[in-house]
């Protein structure tokens, strides 16, 4: 489905400012995980205080463009998903960690 341009900018507003107040992120790739797998990642993440948001890589690129984490721009390539960690810095990538665990596709 593709965005129109309000939309667009509603995403990068929302993930930059959520990315401006975060403490760490993470970005991975989900290329092989079910809906099913990523519902239950989502769910983690609620639970750890983690923003999760599967964002198109143009979008998410704007979206740190001039926070801390612009310096991921260069990696933000292939079907990523994003976390931000709110609340404990090592949250984000705690939960990507301890998902891998249990999914190899992650």
């Amino acid at each position: 489905m593709a965005l129109r341009l309000d939309d667009k900018k509603a995403v990068v507003t929302e993930v930059a400012a959520i990315a401006a107040k975060a403490h760490s992120a993470v970005a991975a790739e989900y290329r092989g995980l079910t809906v099913s797998d990523l519902t239950n990642l989502r769910k983690t993440a609620r639970e750890s205080g983690v923003y999760l948001k599967v964002v198109k890589n143009t979008l998410a690129r704007k979206a740190v463009e001039g926070t801390e984490f612009a310096c991921i721009q260069q990696a933000l390539v292939g079907p990523l998903i994003l976390a931000f960690s709110l609340e404990d810095p090592g949250s984000a990538a705690r939960l990507f960690s301890d998902f891998a665990k249990t999914h190899d596709k992650l």
